[in-house]
């Protein structure tokens, strides 16, 4: 704990240092007048800006009614503007404040045309490149309607969506995701977060130092929407569709010259039904299992994201958070069946019925305190945030042997269970810029303490005992801890062609694992340093070739590391184990930029070497399949990304992105047949056309080749998206009909195979689903 209270110290002497730094704010001032009729324009908003950032303001007002306003500001050099409904905005580029400035009187042009006529269309393309990967912005992709975070991620190009929600950026499962660019809790279950609270998402392949290194496949950085335009302004959405789901939401934000205030609230009720089919065969034994699942859920949920931001001098001080809560019920019938040679008399079938609630609640809170000193692009930003999750589930299980009726007269025996996970994520960050002659020197320091606390309980009803009774077999409580202290340093030179970065990070790692059942405990501390480099050549002002590379971690995750077995199927155990270490990686990437007017694209050659690769080892014994995960010797992949987004014309675009990738897996240091090699693809297109009467139509068609795992291969997947949008209220409402899936391809199916076994999967949920939407901003 000595460490923590050291960074604590440091971080609160920075906080207390800045108090020492503010900058003296001179007062702005001037008169608006109407350019024909030279009368005074009384409340025009008002608002200077930095001239590095157009959308972050300094100081903001409203002028009188004699047209007079008043801004304060420290020296520097700004841009004023000032807008009105029925004027034409009128903007000054560059004003430079070393007192007391009267800009004088300032006439506003009105529009020419009437007011009830006047439409603003402006070209927002869903998907930006960048020299660090891509940024998504949600709103501008019609197939993200009524959906959530998952949907956006699904339709985002290199990016794959599992049967349960796990993400692969590039083929590696292995990501860091953040919310506004910090750790959550929140992040477990994506399914929660709605498209419509999120503003864009950014995708960095290659993180330079200033990110966390956790993580092989890189960081995905989901921004939530908070409202920065200046009055009152807000929006309504919902959302209906097959099988009575619903999604309704509302935000609202207000900002004025001192406070800018934001909130906003989703409610989900969905429904889904599915089935999954697996069929085991033993070689040897010729004993096959078949088991077949059928269920249903129903989830509701509700989340709620609000803060504040207080302007003063040159300091914006900051509060966000988020709340949620969701209550998902579901059904979930094994029927299973296990036949060996000759109709022996092992032979048997059973079902299994478990009826399962749980609540899950979440709550993250942040502070940012943001110092911007007098030079343009001198920043202090400090921040301490904290999250909190809580997953309660019940299973009601009733068993039903030596028959496939589960009817009340054959059940054979009853099983509880209770499920309460806590998790809990503080983290404290201090970041320093400072812009140099042609380049910027970058620092920070940051400490992240989690503790996931994993309390399983199970009972069998015993009739002798009149009752249920706890299986101390299964019962265990699992609780991880770790403390992650970093420090980075990053510079950044800037010449007329040639950009570059070098990085350094180093972080120390403290993990404590303790299993409460048998007193297992596990300790690991290390320190590792991470060195990253980027660097851009402009070939001209169209054509741009880079690179990047870093080094990287990827920490075995307290689900991984609990060495208590699940058995709560009998025919397939589960266990963790305790002695992990982590993946170190090396990543490499070359890529060129093309920026045209009009279009964007970007190619990417990537490579990536993993030492101590972590994957799910399975093994047959005795008719029981026992899955572990292990540390095997290494993996590698490498492949090529072609990224492009363009306006073809004024009624058509285009955006998608193809991934072609090569990964094999070496696990010869646990058997020369946990080693593999294949070769996979993805493709994602997106088709937008603008038809006349305000009428837009979307197609997203999305393609996942077959992939490799350790033991055996995921196969390929394939899906069509369809949306139609009729905008109203003079573009400020609009009305959408998608059809998600439309030919119902979409399913998850693969196989395993070992010398003693094979198996196979197949997984099919409700995925063809009609969805009726309407929005409404003001």
């Amino acid at each position: 704990m000595r460490s923590v209270r050291y960074f604590l110290v440091i971080f609160i002497l920075i906080l207390v240092g800045t108090l020492n730094i503010f900058a003296q704010s001179f007062q702005v001032k001037g008169t608006l007048v109407d350019s024909d009729s030279k009368e005074p324009l009384g409340f025009v908003q008002v608002a200077l800006y930095t001239l590095e950032n157009q959308s972050r303001s300094v100081s903001f007002s409203d002028s009188d009614e004699n047209g007079r306003f008043s801004l304060q500001a420290p020296k520097g050099k700004y841009s004023f503007k000032a807008f009105f409904i029925g004027y034409k905005d009128f903007l000054s580029q560059v004003i430079e404040i070393k007192g007391s400035t009267d800009l004088g009187e300032i006439t506003m042009e009105g529009e020419n045309q009437n007011l009830q006529e006047v439409i603003v269309e402006t070209s927002k393309m869903p998907i930006r490149t960048s020299m660090e990967g891509i940024i998504i912005s949600p709103e501008n992709n019609l197939a993200n309607i009524g959906g959530t975070l998952l949907d956006i991620l699904r339709n985002t190009p290199s990016i794959t969506v599992s049967e349960d929600g796990a993400i692969s950026l590039r083929g590696s499962t292995g990501i860091n995701i953040l919310i506004n660019g910090r750790n959550s809790s929140l992040t477990q279950n994506l399914n929660n977060l709605p498209a419509s609270a999120v503003e864009e998402i950014r995708i960095i392949n290659n993180p330079n130092a200033r990110y966390d290194a956790e993580a092989e496949g890189g960081v995905i950085d989901i921004i939530l929407k908070k409202g920065q335009d200046i009055g009152t302004n807000g929006g309504l959405e919902a959302t209906y569709g097959t099988r009575g789901r619903t999604n309704l939401g509302g935000r609202l934000n207000h900002r004025n010259a001192k406070f800018n205030t934001f909130i906003g609230y989703n409610y989900r009720d969905w429904k889904s039904i599915g089935n999954r089919r697996t069929t085991r065969l033993l070689f040897e034994d010729e004993e096959t299992l078949n088991q077949n699942t059928q269920n249903s859920n129903r989830n509701v949920g509700h989340n709620l994201n609000y803060g504040a931001d207080y302007y003063f001098g040159n300091n914006v001080l900051s509060y966000e958070g988020v709340y949620q809560s969701s209550l998902d019920r579901q059904v979930n019938t094994l029927f299973a069946e296990l036949d060996r040679p000759n109709g022996g008399m092992d032979a048997f079938d059973y079902v299994r019925r478990n009826q399962e609630s749980e609540t899950d609640v979440g709550l993250d809170n942040a502070l940012i305190f943001e110092h911007s000193f007098e030079e343009k692009g001198h920043l202090l930003r400090a921040t301490a945030s904290h999250s909190f999750r809580n997953q309660f589930k019940t299973q009601e299980i009733d068993i039903f042997n030596n028959t496939l009726e589960p009817l009340p007269e054959n059940r054979t025996g009853q099983e509880l269970a209770y499920i309460d996970e806590i998790r809990n994520i503080s983290v404290l960050q201090a970041d320093y810029i400072k812009p140099m002659e042609s380049a910027k020197f970058e620092a920070g320091l940051k400490s992240i303490l989690r503790k996931f606390d994993n309390d399983f309980q199970y009972f069998r009803l015993d009739e002798t005992e009149g009752g249920f009774v706890e299986d101390n077999q299964i019962s265990n409580r699992f609780v991880y801890k770790d403390q992650i202290h970093a420090g980075y340093a990053l510079i950044s030179v800037s010449k007329t062609k040639f950009e570059y970065g070098l990085g350094l990070r180093g972080e120390y790692t403290f993990v404590d694992t303790h299993l409460q059942n048998t007193d297992e405990q596990n300790r690991q501390n290390y320190f590792n340093l991470f060195p990253s480099a980027q660097g851009m050549y402009n070939l001209n002002e169209t054509h741009s070739i880079k690179f990047t590379y870093s080094r990287r971690i990827d920490r075995p995750t307290a689900w991984r590391l609990n060495p208590f077995p699940d058995i709560t199927d009998s025919l397939n155990v589960r266990r963790g184990n305790p002695n992990l270490q982590p993946e170190m990686i090396n990543s490499f990437e070359v890529g060129h930029m093309v920026n045209l007017k009009n279009a964007n694209f970007i190619t990417n050659l990537f490579y990536r070497k993993v030492k101590g690769q972590l994957d799910f080892i399975t093994i047959v014994e005795d008719g029981i399949s026992y899955s572990r995960p292990e540390n095997l010797l290494s993996a590698q992949s490498y492949g090529v990304e072609w990224i492009g987004t363009a306006e073809v014309n004024e009624w058509y675009s285009v955006n998608g992105g193809l991934t072609l990738f090569n990964i094999s897996v070496d696990g010869s240091n646990i058997s020369e047949e946990f080693t593999n090699a294949g070769f996979a693809w993805n493709v994602k297109l997106t088709q937008d056309v603008k038809l006349p009467f305000g009428v837009n139509f979307q197609v997203v068609g999305n393609y996942e080749s077959p992939e490799i795992e350790a033991q055996g291969r995921d196969l390929a997947q394939y899906f069509v998206d369809a949306t139609i949008q009729k905008n109203l209220l003079r573009n400020k409402g609009s009305l959408s009909l998608s059809v998600r899936d439309i030919f119902d391809t979409r399913r998850f199916a693969g196989f395993a195979r070992s010398n003693s076994f094979s198996q196979e999967f197949y997984s099919k949920q409700e995925t063809r689903i009609v969805l009726l939407s309407a929005r409404y901003n003001f």
